[in-house]
């Protein structure tokens, strides 16, 4: 039986000194993971996201989803964690949903910037798009 991803719980989960803040809203079909990542366990950090996302994209019609990340710092293990999470979006995209990521950072933060654009080379299918915050 399908059910409309308003019945679904937004995931909210505040930052902490390791971790950003995640704000998954399953009513504006709005995704932020907003801080730094560098947790000790990131498989402990990431289960519930993923857990989430698979609920989510699983009842998600064709509505537009924005992804928005905004991450100041964070660690190899993290990246990796961002590549399977871009790579599940991507794999959603090829499947016919309509979602766009936007990879956000400082001006003066040129490994934010290398790192986009990284992802974004890795990417085929999925709209990612790097997105410079203004002053």
């Amino acid at each position: 039986m399908f059910r409309e991803n308003m019945l679904m719980e937004n995931l909210k989960i505040k930052a902490t000194r390791y971790t950003p803040e995640i704000s998954f809203n399953a009513e504006t079909n709005v995704l932020e993971l907003k801080g730094e990542c560098y947790p000790e366990n990131i498989a402990e950090f990431s289960d519930p996201l993923f857990s989430w996302l698979e609920e989510y994209l699983s009842v998600l019609g064709n509505q537009a989803v924005i992804v928005n990340v905004d991450l100041n710092y964070f660690n190899s293990s993290t990246s990796k964690m961002l590549l399977n999470f871009f790579d599940r979006l991507e794999a959603e995209v090829a499947n016919g949903k309509n979602i766009s990521v936007n990879w956000i950072y400082e001006p003066e933060n040129d490994s934010a910037e290398e790192y986009g654009e990284e992802f974004q080379e890795d990417l085929e299918s999925l709209s990612f798009n790097l997105v410079t915050k203004e002053e």
